[in-house]
């Protein structure tokens, strides 16, 4: 069902793992999708992939550890299509270690990408959707965000911190027809986990309920929800996607 048709999205870390689930997802629902993330190889694929698919995709290389790759790339993509009206946050990083022994360069790395980088490509593309009274703003935070992970302080730290700017800022926007909302993943296949050893991997296992891993396309399938008009009446809402992970209001 093409439910969202003639819209313009943007997705962030879109080449691969949940961003490029999320971009063929809103195509297929029919968005035209920027894509936007560092590796523009990889990206031009999955532009290649919704073009041929009878989608519509543009790539913009975008580094949102950079202030001034987000306002080239915000500029770029405006230029192009006049207005994002979908904006998923996806694009992040991790730099585990415990407390004791994490370098300031991987904390202030963490929390820039995965934290300021997602305000500053929002505040730069807030003004167009605050014009038209019409906008999703979509944040991928994550399970651990909501409940703390030995060993990734910075990482749990930047995606509660997410969870925040959601809630704070669907305040701000909802009397223009704007919905902020987050999705909080468990641990789902992806080449971010791929990293995990098998011990690790038995260990997450037993934490969920469901008693397997997500995909990149349930994930998928809860932003494309979110950015539906069936989702109107949803905003400053932190959607959990994780299998009975974490269980929480």
């Amino acid at each position: 069902m093409a439910d969202l048709q003639g819209r313009i999205a943007l997705v962030t870390g879109a080449s691969q793992g949940i961003g490029r689930a999320c971009a063929l997802e809103l195509a297929r629902a029919g968005a035209t999708v920027a894509l936007a993330a560092r590796n523009e190889a990889k990206l031009a694929e999955v532009a290649a992939e919704i073009e041929g698919a009878g989608g519509q995709a543009a790539a913009f290389a975008l580094d949102v550890a950079s202030e001034e790759s987000i306002k080239a790339g915000a500029k770029a993509i405006v230029e192009r299509y006049g207005k994002v009206e979908i904006l998923v946050n996806n694009a992040g990083i991790t730099r585990d270690g415990l407390m004791m022994a994490m370098k300031r360069a991987d904390w202030d790395d963490v929390l820039g990408t995965n934290l300021t980088g997602a305000f500053l490509l929002t505040q730069a593309l807030l003004r167009p959707m605050l014009k038209n009274r019409w906008g999703r703003i979509i944040n991928i935070t994550s399970v651990v965000g909501r409940t703390g992970q030995a060993g990734q302080v910075n990482y749990a730290a930047s995606k509660a911190g997410l969870i925040g700017l959601t809630r704070s800022l669907a305040r701000e926007v909802a009397s223009r027809g704007i919905t902020v909302n987050a999705v909080a993943p468990g641990y789902i296949e992806t080449p971010m986990t791929a990293v995990l050893d098998d011990k690790q991997r038995t260990a997450m296992m037993g934490a969920i309920p469901l008693g397997r891993a997500g995909t990149d396309a349930e994930i998928a399938a809860s932003v494309r929800f979110l950015a539906s008009d069936g989702a109107a009446y949803i905003t400053g809402h932190v959607l959990d996607v994780n299998g009975g992970m974490f269980m929480g209001g």
